[in-house]
């Protein structure tokens, strides 16, 4: 692919972060799972502890993806339980990113900064606050299938 960065190796294990791991990092970490089944192993977290938005569950779930169970964490709690064992650190918050950084100073990890919009500002009527969620949901669909193409075939 043109323009991609090219990777010495393709990622075993993939962190996906944002501000609180309440709404962007479940959805890609969700959306990578059911696109890549095989193959990766795949964790998100956040700067801080966040609640699940009921909004992502919402959107996901439009995808046959439920994300209802899935528990806010942040970067100290995951190290904690499992260690920061990942090869692929996929930031999409300036916070994320930022703390993303700090940590690849002890960690070998490549990192990179997906810029993408917190749906949570959105305002309007529930319907246009879903259509604000549908919008980074497919964003980062694309995002995951242009970066991870070379993993293996995307399951539709």
């Amino acid at each position: 692919m043109v323009g991609a960065p090219p990777r010495a190796k393709t990622p075993q294990a993939v962190l996906f972060a944002c501000g609180l791991n309440s709404v962007r990092s479940p959805m890609a970490e969700s959306l990578l799972k059911q696109m890549f089944p095989q193959g990766l192993y795949v964790k998100s977290a956040g700067v801080r502890k966040g609640e699940l938005d009921p909004f992502a569950v919402a959107v996901m779930a439009e995808l046959g993806q439920d994300i209802s169970g899935h528990k806010p964490q942040t970067f100290e709690e995951l190290d904690d339980w499992e260690g920061l064992n990942f090869d692929l650190i996929i930031t999409l918050s300036p916070e994320a990113h930022h703390k993303a950084l700090e940590l690849t100073r002890t960690v070998a990890a490549d990192v990179e900064y997906w810029p993408t919009p917190d749906p949570t500002g959105a305002e309007g009527s529930r319907e246009q606050k879903l259509s604000a969620y549908r919008e980074v949901c497919d964003g980062l669909m694309m995002r995951i299938r242009r970066r991870f193409a070379r993993v293996g075939a995307v399951s539709e």
